[in-house]
């Protein structure tokens, strides 16, 4: 793991693969903030999936251009009492997490999912906002964040990230907001993230090998990882008895096979419990079939659409399946990753 000088990093971030005006904003790097260039410069770095490189901050690794956001967001962002906010590494389940929890939370608004539901025509990355990724990422100005709450039909504030705890604004932390955390089999967290990286880069960029994409991602050098680490702190808070309501603690994989107990489970959660009369109408089949991986990825605005910071909406959809993971890792990386994250996770109560 190397530490670079200011003068290499900044001659480095002026001569990225492409000129930095012509890549969409994610893949943006150069134009570092003043409030935050003594910090990131100081930071170690290692060569990035997507960007050109990525820096470490509180243990976890991040692009240039989303460690300016967790900065921001860390100083900006305060947290009300009623606010939910999704937590993941990436490629968890994320899309899917934010369009069941947004239907949940506004189902009385928008009882009709066939016809005039926010989901048919918007990217549940758009309702539901990533703090540092979309609302914090531009710190320049500080975000007018009463327009989440108009967007969210007077409900609670809805947000997401994929900040590690340890990261988490202080007002995350002491208030009395719910975090719903959802992970995932680190196996399927891996093809899926090396699918999606390689689809952000450009063509005359090139793609990661999956050999070399293992390796980092084994060594903890991969978007917001370590994944144990991430996946860690969430758990322990979880598991406190003395705060059991802060933290849901979900599993991708359970939830695909038992969808109706779990999206109930979260219901009750965040306070807006199916009645009895809502599940004998078949209130959570419907919004479980509006948020269906068919269902979305076959929506017009996920085939064609682009998020403001360049990512086409249909990268979000690639296959959501459990179990992906025997179609591309050998056995031999299987048993690595799977002894690597027993090790990690040993004496944590956690398995996968």
């Amino acid at each position: 793991m190397s530490t670079m000088s200011k003068d290499n990093i900044e001659h480095d971030q002026r001569s990225p693969p492409s000129s930095d005006s012509n890549l969409p904003k994610y893949l943006q790097q150069n134009d570092v903030v003043e409030e935050f260039k003594d910090l990131v410069f100081s930071l170690p770095r290692e060569k990035g999936w997507v960007a050109s490189y990525v820096h470490q901050y509180q243990g976890f690794w991040h692009t240039t251009r989303q460690i300016q956001g967790v900065l921001s967001c860390q100083k900006h962002f305060k947290s009300l009492d009623n606010d939910i906010l999704l937590v993941s590494t990436p490629k968890s389940g994320t899309t899917w997490l934010k369009a069941i929890i947004f239907s949940l939370v506004n189902r009385s608004t928008f009882p009709d999912t066939k016809h005039n539901h926010p989901l048919l025509t918007t990217n549940p990355h758009v309702l539901v906002p990533f703090l540092e990724l979309d609302l914090y990422v531009e710190t320049n100005h500080v975000p007018d964040l009463s327009a989440i709450s108009k967007a969210s039909f007077d409900r609670p504030r809805l947000f997401s990230t994929h900040l590690p705890y340890v990261s988490l604004p202080e007002s995350v932390k002491t208030s009395a907001c719910k975090i719903v955390y959802l992970c995932r089999n680190p196996k399927d967290i891996f093809v899926s993230l090396w699918h999606f990286t390689n689809r952000l880069r450009p063509e005359s960029w090139g793609q990661n090998s999956m050999e070399e994409s293992f390796d980092k991602f084994c060594n903890g050098v991969s978007l917001y990882g370590p994944f144990w680490d991430h996946l860690l702190g969430y758990w322990k808070v979880s598991s406190e008895t003395e705060r059991p309501e802060k933290v849901l603690f979900l599993n991708y994989d359970e939830m695909r096979k038992e969808p109706f107990s779990h999206v109930k489970k979260l219901a009750e959660f965040v306070g807006f419990p199916f009645s009895v009369e809502e599940e004998a109408n078949g209130d959570v089949a419907r919004i479980l079939e509006l948020c269906s991986f068919d269902n979305l990825s076959n929506l017009e605005v996920n085939k064609s659409g682009k998020l403001w910071s360049g990512e086409e909406n249909k990268a979000f959809f690639r296959r959501g399946e459990v179990g992906d993971w025997t179609n591309h890792l050998t056995p031999e990386m299987a048993e690595k990753l799977d002894s690597l994250v027993e090790q990690k996770l040993h004496g944590s109560g956690l398995k996968f």
